[in-house]
């Protein structure tokens, strides 16, 4: 009842969770964006004291259940564990092994440090939430967007609107294989020990595995009862099992109820303590009815599951075959329209090299993003305009940063400082948002059309939302002469409208450049 009880809970979280970094409506926040916010790392950054309390209080009385139930990357290990492929399925896949202090506590310490220090990078590639976020980010998330795609041209075919198009890319090399490489090393580590990163490397495993130890309910050895079968060690996902001592390392289960379920004697419970009356052992009873109850024959159910899996197996491949299919039409289409008047191929533009970058509204400052990130990506994956992405510095990496190729940062739109669980992000109003100063724009005069091309323009003078830029002529004493944009610092936020929106290509004539410490105008 335990592991199917954690099961249950551990798959509504995953799911949810996965969702969240899926959304490309960015509706799904508000009903599963406490997910997010409880998770530990980001709760201790935001000083999020109320969950604080409660999650170590939920380790105090249940044990690691948090690494089972609540933690993603926990659970995409197990997931990953199940997908070794074993030639002997009789044979258990795990062995106790002893607890590696010398790596836990080294890992924590500079993990710690790099915390104080504000060396983001370091906390982005150890925080267990911020992993399993850029493997779904980065590496999922194209392909769900790309399955929508085609879902939203075949509606489009037939005149529904239920589904739309998103633009998919990269958003950062470094980053997607970053994620790749993580998701390899999970998946190595499951296979050969189960939980070898949750109790060997993560962070978070190891601080809470100090609280772990005095737990309230535990699982306990029935010494009278056991047979020492070693069962319940080859079971155990967390290598923390020592059927020959009859021991557990509670520092390091995590409450999955493997063991309890592998055990044939009732020799293990998870409980109070050994005789304690409020968790009862599996009777000898029921497991020897267990044992002898009538398997289905071996003759018969390959060939019900042939028959059964061949008609779904070539359903999907039709199916996944048409998606790909028209998404790939949809993009040659959507390639083929981006031309100007069908007589030239536009340009993508080219980001230009910022002396300061630029952080997102209601960050504050560089300094406090830098001390609160764990680059999840969530921001990035939640932004609707294209504007967030990682950033590739070395003492920033991962964390989100602000450029306008593909679209600016809008006033009325306030997504990132929703999601941010972390505190890194600080939550503002679109009031707020729109007189929050997170850079100011600058004229690069050989590149703009009225200069290099004789021709008027006045595209960045149309759209700034906050009227900082006007057109001026360029000869003071020739007003009929060439005009081009005069800007007002005071007034510019720093959305990239101007950027964004200029028709120079590869790079636009005027661009923005960040402020270390946010202004209000």
């Amino acid at each position: 009842m335990l592991r199917r009880i954690r099961i249950c809970l551990a798959t509504l979280v995953f799911i949810g969770i996965t969702l969240l970094f899926l959304d490309v409506t960015g509706v799904l926040h508000s009903y599963l964006g406490c997910l997010a916010k409880i998770q530990f790392l980001p709760a201790v950054l935001a000083l999020n004291v109320g969950v604080i309390i409660a999650l170590l209080a939920l380790t105090l009385i249940f044990g690691r259940i948090y690494c089972s139930i609540i933690c993603p990357l926990g659970i995409l290990q197990d997931l990953l564990a199940r997908l070794r492929p074993r030639k002997n399925k009789k044979v258990g896949r795990y062995s106790y092994s002893p607890e590696m202090k010398w790596l836990r506590y080294p890992v924590l310490a500079v993990f710690i440090v790099a915390i104080i220090a504000g060396i983001g990078s370091f906390v982005a590639l150890l925080a267990p939430y911020s992993s399993f976020g850029r493997i779904i980010t980065n590496l999922f998330r194209p392909l769900y967007e790309l399955a929508n795609n085609g879902l939203a041209a075949i509606a489009e075919h037939y005149e529904s609107y239920a589904f739309y198009s998103t633009e998919v890319w990269v958003r950062s090399l470094p980053t997607f294989i970053i994620a790749a490489a993580t998701l390899i090393v999970l998946a190595v580590l499951a296979w050969v020990g189960g939980r070898t990163y949750c109790n060997t490397i993560c962070p978070v495993g190891t601080v809470l595995s100090f609280f772990s130890r005095y737990s309230l309910l535990k699982i306990n050895f029935d010494e009278e009862k056991c047979r020492n079968c070693s069962a319940c060690t080859k079971a155990c996902k967390a290598s923390c099992i020592d059927f020959k001592n009859h021991q557990v390392d509670y520092s390091r289960c995590v409450v999955c109820g493997n063991c309890l379920e592998s055990c044939k004697f009732g020799a293990l419970k998870y409980g109070k303590a050994l005789g304690s009356p409020s968790v009862l052992p599996v009777s000898e009873d029921a497991a020897t009815f267990k044992r002898e109850s009538p398997q289905p024959s071996d003759n018969s159910a390959p060939s019900l599951g042939k028959a059964a899996t061949e008609p779904t197996s070539r359903r999907a491949f039709l199916i996944g075959a048409g998606i790909a299919t028209t998404t790939a039409v949809l993009a040659q289409e959507k390639k083929a329209l981006k031309v100007d008047g069908g007589l030239a191929d536009i340009e993508d533009k080219i980001a230009p090299e910022r002396q300061t970058p630029i952080t997102p509204p209601g960050s504050l400052s560089a300094k406090n993003l830098a001390s609160h990130c764990t680059g999840c990506q969530l921001c990035v994956a939640q932004c609707p305009n294209g504007v967030l992405r990682p950033s590739t510095g070395l003492m920033t990496l991962m964390q989100p940063v602000m450029s306008y190729e593909h679209g600016y940062c809008r006033p009325e739109c306030n997504r990132c400082s929703e999601v941010c669980p972390a505190g890194a992000i600080r939550p503002i109003t679109t009031e707020e948002k729109s007189s929050t100063q997170v850079g100011h724009a600058v004229w690069i005069k050989k590149n703009c059309l009225p200069v290099s091309e004789g021709v008027d323009c006045g595209n960045c003078e149309r759209h700034c939302p906050t009227g900082a830029i006007q057109m001026v002529p360029l000869d003071p004493e020739d007003e009929l002469g060439a005009y081009v944009p005069a800007i007002n610092e005071a007034k510019c936020i720093g959305c990239g409208a101007c950027e964004n929106l200029c028709p120079a290509r590869p790079f636009s004539a005027i661009y923005v450049e960040g402020h270390e410490v946010h202004k209000t105008v």
